[in-house]
């Protein structure tokens, strides 16, 4: 699959007093941008609710690189960089762009799907193991299983 890539405008309301975007709006945009690009591979919300699944968030950095003002366009893109073989849980990546020309920030994202009703960990059903076979990777993706121990 070719990259995927989101945009944002950035508003007044997500300014600091500091009149640079607020730390936590990186992390609003890169779960939007992540829900985007589910719900265009067909993972939208009725699907989670039918297979009763949802992605869940076991940690989240952000390394900021370069301050992002009022007006300026926001780029982000949706990479797998992590994934055991049956996609239960993952790690994702996202480069920030501010104006098309300048890396403001690297988002790491490390989750799994749940099961909603059992509250445990699931391996989701076989559409979504297809998107995340398909999706973009970072250049040094690392497929591995359950069984291995951590991987960093």
């Amino acid at each position: 699959m070719k990259n995927f890539i989101t945009s944002f405008q950035v508003r007044w309301a997500d300014l600091d007093p500091n009149f640079h975007m607020l730390h936590s709006r990186y992390y609003d945009m890169g779960a939007q941008a992540r829900m985007t690009y589910l719900v265009q591979q067909g993972i939208t919300p009725d699907f989670m609710k039918q297979y009763q699944i949802g992605p869940i968030i076991f940690r989240e950095e952000c390394i900021f690189k370069r301050e992002i003002g009022f007006g300026d366009e926001i780029n982000i893109d949706v990479k797998i960089k992590k994934m055991t073989t049956d996609c239960s849980r993952w790690t994702m990546v996202h480069q920030v762009w501010k104006n098309k020309d300048t890396l403001a920030a690297l988002m790491t994202c490390e989750g799994a799907w749940m099961n909603v009703l059992t509250r445990k960990l699931a391996i989701p059903p076989v559409e979504v193991i297809s998107m995340f076979n398909d999706s973009p990777k970072t250049t040094d993706f690392l497929l591995f299983t359950k069984e291995d121990k951590k991987i960093d």
